[in-house]
């Protein structure tokens, strides 16, 4: 089956690679990418046959409106884009609605799997029609590792599963990192990377994500040279949004989401505010800059 991939990235190579490991026709196109098979978008789809799929895999917001606007069009109805990037399910419900007045098809796929999945394969949480699904399933079967691919409603649903994953995620990264450090101040001298990998084997706690943890640990136990900030894409605050706007709990999530926030503070105002009102009603030492 051919498909053309529009964004040459980590994700996005590392897809159209695997694709064509398993012998699905690729047409590439990045401008910013030398693995590029074409030089436009026009040449891309000129260069597919009808039904035409077109996979999205760029940076979400604005360059992802820009590319499924040229997109649209482009193609011709019974033609298929895919937008596999972490855009807010919203929008692709917008954009679903947009190619349907075109006749032409819009899945949302969120996917997981990082810089592994070319090798692991990934995990694909698709929105959108069952027909327009099943015009692409060879694709995501060959993208998927076994039992990765879920139709999982209509449009917007696969970016509203991923949202949520990546919330999910946030608490479990920030779950590990914190018993990783109480595991190191402990005045017991714990092995802590024997720890980490006594884990991974039966516990309860055992993840992919731990895996990582060790992997990160292993050669670098401190973790020198790694500064204490940690970005977040967009996915955390959404889903800590969308729980607000769905009065669902999430104490788990917000915080994770917090804690990303203090950590870009190198000498936060709320903890001065904190260590002053303890310094007031209790006496506690305050810690002075120098």
């Amino acid at each position: 089956m051919q498909v053309g991939i529009i964004g040459l990235g980590k994700m996005g190579g590392n897809m159209a690679e695997r694709l064509r490991r398993h012998g699905q026709e690729v047409v590439g196109f990045d401008s910013h990418s030398p693995r590029r098979d074409v030089d436009s978008l026009d040449a891309l789809v000129q260069s597919l046959a009808s039904p035409r799929v077109a996979w999205v895999m760029v940076p979400s917001g604005e360059p992802t409106e820009a590319v499924v606007t040229a997109l649209l069009e482009r193609l011709s109805p019974g033609d298929v884009i895919v937008e596999g990037g972490n855009s807010f399910y919203g929008d692709s419900q917008r954009r679903a609605a947009a190619a349907a007045g075109r006749g032409i098809h819009f899945l949302d796929c969120g996917t997981s799997g990082g810089v592994w999945g070319l090798a692991e394969g990934y995990c694909l949480m698709c929105g959108g029609t069952a027909d327009a699904v099943a015009l692409v399933r060879p694709i995501f079967d060959a993208l998927a590792r076994e039992n990765g691919f879920a139709h999982v409603g209509p449009s917007g649903a696969g970016h509203f599963t991923k949202m949520v994953h990546n919330g999910v995620e946030y608490g479990m990264m920030q779950a590990y990192a914190e018993g990783w450090e109480l595991l190191k101040a402990s005045e017991m001298d714990i092995d802590v990377n024997a720890a980490l990998e006594l884990w991974r084997h039966g516990s309860v706690v055992r993840s992919w994500l731990l895996d990582l943890a060790v992997l990160a640990t292993r050669d670098n136990p401190e973790l020198e040279g790694i500064r204490g900030y940690a970005a977040d894409s967009g996915e955390g605050r959404w889903t800590v949004q969308e729980a607000v706007r769905l009065a669902v709990p999430a104490p788990v999530l917000t915080a994770a989401l917090y804690a990303r926030f203090t950590s870009r503070q190198d000498d936060s105002p709320a903890m001065k505010m904190i260590a002053a009102l303890r310094n007031q009603f209790g006496g506690h030492a305050i810690t002075r800059k120098e």
